[in-house]
């Protein structure tokens, strides 16, 4: 099968490219893909930049270019209830992509695309079962997914509203391109700063926190 692993930015990459693996590189669209194999899995990994635009159109070109027919995500990410900690694990349920609002115009909520009942863009629940069967400790969560970096408690208070445990920057891009492309999707994260923590933490936890969600997905990738 071929298999998309879809990374944010470069320090939680770090733990791919530490892997051990072969690792062969090609650019593309100004991207750098890296090909390798895990267990009987032909993958490509990107690393797509901070945000939901970026994010989109890295999951895009390993949909289109690579004939990828699994898009996995790891990478790390902000906590929204105060009991959270750093390097607690989870799988991705739903994403609520929180910058996004039609409903002036439209007979929606907000945040909310017309193609779905509510808010929230789901994840592919084969996949996930699979990844809990694997891993038992992974948690399930609603995440709140904009191009922000949060670190205000008012901030994390209202996404908290919306129903969400925990908060990134890629994930709604990453599942919408896949929901529209027919192509399951699944995500892996990790937290990095916690509820009372801010971008200093974000940055002294990121390395650490992605290799623990890596270690997860190549689990998962070995034995699927």
């Amino acid at each position: 099968m071929k298999i998309g692993l879809l990374i944010a930015i470069e320090r939680e990459l770090k733990a791919f490219l530490e892997s051990g693996a072969e690792i062969l590189t090609e650019k593309v669209c100004g991207r750098t893909v890296y090909r390798t194999r895990m267990g009987e899995h032909e993958i490509f990994a990107l690393c797509s930049g901070y945000g939901e635009i970026d994010a989109a159109a890295g999951t895009q070109l390993l949909i289109v270019k690579y004939g990828c027919e699994r898009i996995l995500n790891f990478g790390v990410t902000g906590a929204l209830e105060p009991a959270l900690k750093v390097e607690d694990l989870f799988v991705v349920r739903k994403v609520c992509h929180y910058d996004y609002d039609v409903s002036p115009i439209d007979p929606v909520k907000p945040h909310q695309y017309a193609e779905f009942p509510d808010e929230f863009i789901p994840l592919d629940g084969a996949l996930i079962a699979q990844a809990k069967e694997i891993e038992p400790e992974l948690r399930e969560a609603a995440v709140a997914s904009g191009d922000k970096f949060v670190e205000s408690r008012a901030v994390k208070e209202e996404l908290r509203a919306k129903g969400c445990q925990i908060c990134d920057m890629e994930i709604a891009a990453i599942a919408r391109i896949c929901w529209m492309s027919g192509v399951p999707c699944l995500s892996i994260k990790c937290i990095s700063d916690t509820y009372e923590g801010d971008g200093g933490d974000f940055a002294a936890n990121v390395e650490r926190s992605a290799a623990r969600a890596f270690r997860v997905l190549k689990n998962l990738i070995t034995r699927m």
